[in-house]
């Protein structure tokens, strides 16, 4: 080899090795780094909950470092999926932090103009209190007062044996007993959603007849035959005193023989994802919240009251077909989404979706979803997990919709007895209800 080659091969390896040894860190990815509260410490992994309530699993040893309700901040080398839950990051360093309550919610959110009445709120209450008030509980069939005192529930959720056989002024009477018995106003909440799922319109004495399936609306009168139904919906249930309707179900089913099939419009993807914003659009004004389901669509899968189903779609098929009516509801300010029982492998192979951090996520972070989030019936077939309250709360939920309230208010308080969930968790979900009781106009400044 010419000599003078081999002079100039040398000096561009020296110059190589001194800029690395000069800049070791030239090669490496940015550093960056996010502030979080601790949901979970195991042998190998810590779970965390950032101020988008984004939760992240990272790998590592932590258990001796932090405890569950620690806020801290984290340095990593590499890029965080926000899609998802568990991370491939480098963590680099971790560390505590001190950080003001409010400081961990954006100013932009939805309920945001009332978080300072709410967290006044939040300091005056007892952990009993707290815990009660993520729960909205299917109404009993005896002893509602006397459990409602002693358990301090969110709401109610009132079915069609509820209103069988009453005057209007009954039901006004019973709901208004309800809400003078609880120190906190209650969330008083039915699925009315027309056609198979009809609660108070399927007594005559409150609604003349049945409302109408969303399918029957949109053949007859298209989406403004929706609008002026869902106006008329929302004026009996405000007039009763009820203030959530679990409904509109924006999912998309193709089967008529599946399961949620005659609960949809059954129109396709951009049919569905107008009536969702219609039907947003026409409650905003009320008193009375809507809520969409069953996130992140249900599809032409199996009934979750009855067992397990899995959604053996893709990602790229659920966010074409499902998950657009739902970003179109968020964007016309849908209060509440909730999520079913369906496992998603697409999203999360592990668990239901109402148990999973992953899919939270997406609601979350794709749709840019700030209100609330709550869990289907906990207590239905589909759902066998024995510590699924806690589970629950660990994925994201802010309100748990619960047929057993008793073993599952139990369960939390248990949970944190034994340091698998902490005060400053139930906070952040007690600190979201009642934001929302504020901006829906339930909350005052006054003591019952």
């Amino acid at each position: 080899m010419n000599k003078k080659v081999v002079i100039c091969l040398s000096i561009i390896f020296v110059c190589i090795l001194t800029a690395t040894l000069v800049n070791p860190v030239a090669k490496r990815s940015k550093t960056s780094s996010i502030k979080a509260s601790v949901l979970k410490v195991s042998g190998n992994s810590i779970k965390v909950m950032d101020k988008d309530n984004i939760i992240y699993t990272f790998v590592g040893k932590y258990g001796d470092l932090y405890e569950v309700g620690d806020n801290i901040k984290i340095n990593y080398d590499g890029k965080l999926n926000k899609a998802t839950e568990k991370q491939s990051v480098n963590v680099l360093s971790t560390s505590l932090y001190d950080e003001d309550f409010l400081s961990q919610f954006d100013d932009d959110d939805i309920f945001s103009n009332f978080y300072n009445l709410a967290y006044n709120k939040l300091k005056t209450l007892s952990l009993d209190e707290k815990i009660g008030q993520i729960f909205l509980v299917r109404l009993p069939d005896k002893n509602q007062i006397e459990d409602l005192k002693k358990y301090k529930f969110g709401g109610y959720v009132l079915y069609e044996k509820d209103f069988k056989d009453k005057t209007k002024q009954e039901v006004i009477n019973m709901i208004d007993n309800y809400q003078a018995a609880s120190k906190i106003p209650l969330l008083i909440a039915v699925d009315e959603e027309g056609g198979k799922v009809i609660r108070i319109s399927s007594n005559p004495n409150l609604v003349k007849s049945p409302f109408k399936s969303p399918s029957e609306l949109y053949q007859e009168g298209g989406m403004n035959l929706i609008k002026q139904d869902t106006i008329n919906k929302t004026d009996i249930l405000e007039d009763l005193g009820i203030n959530v309707n679990l409904a509109p179900v924006v999912d998309v089913a193709t089967d008529p023989e599946s399961y949620i099939y005659d609960r949809t419009i059954k129109e396709d993807t951009k049919i569905t994802s107008e009536y969702a914003k219609t039907v947003i659009n026409a409650s905003k004004g009320s008193k009375v919240s809507y809520v969409l389901k069953h996130f992140p669509g249900y599809g032409d899968n199996a009934d979750t009251h009855e067992s397990k189903t899995t959604d053996n779609r893709t990602y790229s098929k659920l966010f074409e077909d499902d998950i657009p009516p739902f970003r179109a509801g968020i964007k016309a300010k849908a209060e509440a989404v909730l999520v079913s029982h369906n496992i998603v492998p697409a999203l999360d192979k592990d668990n239901p979706a109402s148990l999973s951090a992953s899919v939270h996520n997406v609601l979350r972070n794709e749709l840019s979803f700030t209100g609330i989030i709550m869990t289907d019936d906990i207590n239905m077939k589909a759902i066998t997990d024995k510590d699924a309250i806690r589970r629950s709360i660990l994925a994201g939920n802010d309100l748990i919709i619960a047929t057993d309230y008793e073993n599952a208010i139990n369960d939390v308080k248990k949970d944190i007895e034994n340091g698998n969930l902490t005060e400053s968790i139930i906070d952040k979900m007690t600190f979201k209800v009642l934001a929302w009781k504020y901006y829906k106009g339930l909350m005052y400044d006054m003591e019952k």
